[in-house]
């Protein structure tokens, strides 16, 4: 299959539900595949990380977009995402990523893990109170989406009583950062674009008349006392992008990671009785089915990766998805392995761009995972799980679970042979 066509199937319903298939016909071409004029799709892992940590690549700016998406001034989605840091390069990317960071360093992300415990115990219960008599739960509402908004709300001080709302729109936002987008899909993702935005706006007008110890006081009073350290739509559109990147990927990073223990039953039956060894699995379920699978980059400068010359003005799709695959740097890397030495994935990025919350997904994902398959260990899939048709952010719209006999002892089953040799 030729790159072209390739290309086409990935933007397919069908290679948007199940990407990885073709991930491996674009490989057949290399690591860093030509797939038009000035256009290039990387699969490699050494090209990948290299591309997004090298200056001459930055994300797409304003310059750009009036070529390659005119009228995109009138798009509340593509307007709120440009003005974050999410979508700028340096200065303004480092200015803005430095008044957000403080909330994200390594003690204060340490000293969150009790909250998140809590939390976690609390959505138990309440999964447990629904589904206690054998009735499907919903896992994707009841505990992927409220653990990470619950605690990206308190990080920003958002009342508990409105994160209910987060999700929907959201979900219509990050619909402007798949690769190809509809005009019925952008008018949806500009509705949740205005909804969030307005949201925000009244949240920081509160902040002004009532500051808190959070996130949102921060900004706001970085604004007010220097607009030229964050304006106002600056303020706004970061505060939108925290909140959907603090809990969309983390959301889709529990889900795809239940259905693998789920899909694993040796591997979940020693993470129920090894809880240390969480941190080595949940590095390999980001390998392993990515929740973010691409970003772009554009070259301001003419570069040379996987063998191939990038003249300037080159933009490229780096496939994280694809990258995390990649058999030169994991062997056998379609298979889940939790005591796979070495992993470093590439989901949360590279370079300037790396996540800002990457540490927070993580712990989240250290603590939910053996405190579920311990708390609930007949916890199991009630049918099939419905995939959300999107590449960039991928996960499960609905992953319908049943909680099992609470009251069943844990395995009693071994360590699988080969846990003393790598403990994650």
């Amino acid at each position: 299959m030729d790159p072209a066509d390739a290309l086409a199937l990935l933007m397919s319903p069908a290679g948007r539900v199940d990407p990885y298939p073709t991930y491996e016909k674009l490989r057949a071409h290399g690591p860093v595949v030509p797939a038009g004029p000035g256009f290039y799709l990387v699969t490699g892992y050494a090209e990948a990380d290299a591309i997004l940590r090298d200056a001459r690549f930055g994300v797409l700016d304003d310059d750009l977009r009036d070529q390659f998406m005119p009228g995109w001034r009138e798009s509340p989605a593509v307007l709120s995402i440009s003005r974050s840091m999410l979508r700028t390069n340096p200065p303004d990317h480092s200015r803005m990523r430095r008044l957000a960071a403080g909330a994200f360093t390594p003690r204060r992300i340490a000293a969150m893990r009790d909250v998140v415990v809590a939390q976690a115990d609390e959505l138990i219960d309440a999964m447990l109170a629904r589904g206690r008599d054998g009735t499907p739960v919903d896992f994707q509402a009841e505990f992927a989406y409220p653990l990470p908004v619950g605690v990206i709300c308190a990080l920003l001080g958002v009342p508990a009583a409105d994160r209910p709302l987060f999700r929907r729109w959201a979900t219509d936002l990050t619909g402007v950062l798949e690769p190809e987008i509809t005009p019925e899909e952008l008018a949806v993702a500009d509705q949740g674009a205005v909804e969030l935005r307005d949201y925000f706006s009244e949240l920081v007008a509160e902040r002004r008349r009532a500051p808190a110890d959070d996130l949102t006081t921060a900004l706001v009073q970085a604004h007010d006392s220097d607009g030229a350290r964050l304006s106002g739509d600056e303020l706004l559109a970061n505060l939108v992008v925290l909140l959907v990147a603090g809990f969309e990927t983390t959301t889709n990073l529990l889900g795809n990671g239940l259905v693998v223990l789920l899909d694993h039953p040796r591997a979940a039956a020693a993470l129920r009785e090894h809880p240390e060894f969480a941190p080595g699995y949940v590095e390999e379920l980001l390998r392993y089915d990515s929740p973010v699978q691409l970003t772009s980059r554009m070259s301001t400068a003419p570069a040379r990766h996987g063998e191939v010359d990038l003249p300037a003005a080159s933009w490229t799709i780096v496939l994280l998805g694809a990258a995390n695959r990649d058999p030169r740097r994991y062997p056998e890397p379609g298979r889940f392995d939790p005591w796979r030495p070495q992993v470093h994935p590439l989901s949360f990025g590279a370079g300037p761009h790396y996540c800002l919350g990457a540490a927070l997904a993580r712990l989240e994902a250290r603590v939910a995972f053996p405190l579920l398959l311990r708390r609930l260990p007949g916890l199991a899939l009630a049918g099939t799980p419905e995939r959300r048709v999107r590449l960039t952010l991928r996960g499960y719209a609905t992953l319908p679970v049943t909680v099992g006999d609470v009251a069943a002892p844990l395995t009693d089953r071994g360590t699988p042979a080969g846990t003393a040799r790598a403990t994650p």
